[in-house]
């Protein structure tokens, strides 16, 4: 059960706090001042403050987990800390206040390198890689710290998929045909086709095997409200209007699909239909958030979505791109780290890396006389250990000859 909120802290008026810091960084700040904390009017405040910090991390640790950030408290003597170190995860979710127990702050990771990088490179992909939304309480304002096409790209992503659910089911439909098919209204055949010497004009109701229009009718109207939307952002790079292809294609199969507006109460029925699944929920999510405008590439005010990319699956992403190319080229065979192609065993000859059973590179590039091994994670590591990082656990210590070993396996293929 979670702990009452700490109670007779002295606080200042309340303003937005956002925890703001990039992939593989750490934050450290005084817990009173991150807290905007009367200190003056407490005799002591660092046991209360201490208590409270324990009680921030406790209340947030399934959200610090889902953001890979390993998170501490310190005192140095003077003062009570919190520390963050973040992983290969960029992102944003609101987070539990100490003071209400209610979503009234936030955290912000950016990826290291600047989105105007890797937005060319996200389109250069094909967009297989997009940020994903959580199922979390909303972040006040989180479209602020990220450009507003990264938001876009998740509806699309999410109406894509959406377009592939949209599959053809039996539906009532009445028209004139030549020919008597299913029931035919003879008395309207009587008033309205007889007398107009339209013999072969006989209004039938039959069953046939079509789409739902108001379904695909939904997408549409998604889709097109985020064209409208990313069309004011051209000005950010090529890979805007790369985006914007990619919502045109997907409404190029809904071109004789007249666009609607759904309402509340059909996105409410939507999300109560049995047997959904987690795409068609995503989709229909996706569908709220730009009827409400919280998902649109312009400056909404409204609460923003909280999400996540981890970085690592992103540049493998980029890696295996890159590498699609030179194989097309080159004639070669490739084998991707993506699809589980290209586990290799490790035998070891010593017991210091002993925990690592097999090493997954990126790529494995293959041609009649040569491989290549392509793995951006592992040279990271390489790096570290070069640098003397105490990050990496015990492996710091090893000596030159025995991280040559570990690099070995790689090597020799």
């Amino acid at each position: 059960m979670a702990k009452s909120p700490v109670s007779r802290i002295p606080v200042e008026p309340a303003r937005e706090i956002c925890i703001t810091m990039t992939d593989h960084s750490t934050f450290r700040k005084s817990a009173v001042r991150l807290f905007r904390l009367d200190a003056a009017a407490l005799r002591d405040p660092h046991p209360l403050v201490a208590r409270m910090t324990a009680q921030f991390i406790q209340q947030n640790a399934h959200l610090f987990y889902k953001m890979n950030i390993d998170v501490h408290r310190e005192y140095d003597g003077r003062d009570v800390y919190l520390t963050l170190r973040s992983g290969n995860m960029v992102g944003a979710v609101p987070l539990l206040s100490p003071l209400t127990s209610r979503f009234e702050l936030g955290l912000s990771v950016q990826p290291r390198f600047p989105w105007s990088g890797i937005g060319p490179m996200l389109s250069q992909m094909g967009w297989r890689i997009v940020p994903v939304p959580l199922r979390l309480p909303l972040l006040n304002r989180s479209e602020r710290r990220v450009p507003p096409w990264v938001l876009s790209s998740m509806v699309i992503e999410r109406m894509r998929d959406l377009l592939k659910m949209s599959r053809p089911q039996f539906l009532m439909k009445q028209e004139q045909l030549q020919a008597p098919r299913g029931r035919v209204d003879w008395s309207a055949y009587a008033a309205h086709s007889l007398p107009r010497g339209r013999f072969d004009a006989l209004p039938c109701t039959f069953p046939a095997l079509e789409t739902d229009p108001m379904f695909r009718g939904v997408i549409r109207f998604t889709l097109e409200k985020q064209v409208a939307s990313l069309s004011t952002q051209t000005a950010m790079g090529s890979f805007v209007r790369r985006l914007i292809d990619l919502a045109q294609s997907l409404l190029q199969p809904l071109r004789d699909t007249p666009s609607i507006r759904p309402s509340p109460a059909l996105i409410q029925q939507w999300l109560r239909t049995p047997l959904r699944s987690e795409s068609f929920l995503n989709g229909i999510e996706a569908v709220g958030w730009t009827l409400d405008e919280r998902g649109l590439a312009g400056t909404s005010d409204l609460e923003g979505i909280p999400w996540q990319l981890a970085m690592d699956s992103f540049f493998e992403a980029w890696i295996e791109t890159v590498f699609e190319s030179v194989a097309k080229t080159t004639n070669a065979i490739l084998r991707a780290g993506r699809k589980n192609e290209t586990t290799v065993p490790i035998q070891w000859r010593t017991s210091p890396g002993a925990f690592l059973r097999s090493l997954r590179p990126d790529i494995i590039l293959s041609w009649e006389d040569t491989t290549l091994v392509v793995d951006a994670k592992y040279k990271r590591h390489y790096e570290e250990w070069q640098q003397g990082s105490q990050g990496f656990g015990a492996t710091q210590n090893l000596t030159t000859p025995a991280r040559e070993k570990l690099t070995s396996p790689l090597a020799s293929r």
